[in-house]
């Protein structure tokens, strides 16, 4: 995973006032912590920062005051309604150093015909160095037939990545398509063969009609 570069301000001002008068300045509050030091509290680029934690699992090296700081993305709060990043919560991490994190499952491949999967789990927590973290975890179903599994036992992962997931937890389930019965009900048949059938009387007084208008 490659480490995207920003430049941080230090925030002195706090509350609701003034980190909407910051994101109005495309700027976005953050704050750094972790290895038992005070939190840090800093004002990022609002185009630069978004675009660089639309990766999982993001590291950043984010300048503040002429010094750089090596950071793991750990929470991202969005407006639900304009989906812009309005907070970041970063920790503090150290080149070498190991960090637990959840990475995304990607299903590749196709299984046989007339076989569909479920995707069980969505992600799986893994320890790997902070530089070197994965973004995804690619699963292969190509070939798989009704009744396979696939176990996050059998997820292939990185050199230097360990599972910490339990190994036998559901990561792919393959089964056959569910099939929707449409077939008519007991009731529904009585109702037309009645209609079916009264339309039938009713052709036939029709033409009884029919005949004695023609006879006089």
């Amino acid at each position: 995973m490659s480490e995207q570069k920003l430049a941080a301000h230090v925030r002195t001002e706090f509350g609701k006032g003034s980190a909407r008068q910051a994101r109005r300045a495309n700027m976005i509050p953050a704050v750094i912590y972790g290895h038992g030091a005070d939190p840090i509290h800093v004002l990022l680029p609002a185009k630069a920062t978004t675009l660089a934690v639309r990766t999982p699992n993001a590291l950043l090296t984010l300048n503040i005051e002429g010094e750089d700081h090596l950071a793991l993305v750990k929470d991202i709060q969005r407006n639900q309604l304009k989906r812009i990043v309005e907070h970041l919560d970063l920790l503090t991490v150290r080149r070498g150093e190991k960090v637990q994190v959840d990475v995304a499952i990607h299903v590749e491949g196709e299984p046989v015909p007339d076989v569909v999967f479920n995707l069980e789990t969505t992600t799986v927590l893994v320890e790997a160095e902070a530089t070197h973290l994965p973004e995804t975890l690619t699963v292969s179903i190509e070939g798989h037939q009704i009744g396979e599994h696939v176990h996050a036992s059998d997820i292939v992962l990185p050199q230097g990545v360990t599972l910490l997931t339990d190994p036998e937890t559901l990561v792919v389930n393959l089964m056959a398509p569910t099939v929707q019965d449409l077939g008519e009900t007991e009731e529904t048949d009585v109702d037309t063969e009645a209609t079916a059938e009264g339309a039938t009387a009713g052709d036939a007084d029709a033409d009884a009609v029919v005949t004695d208008a023609d006879e006089k």
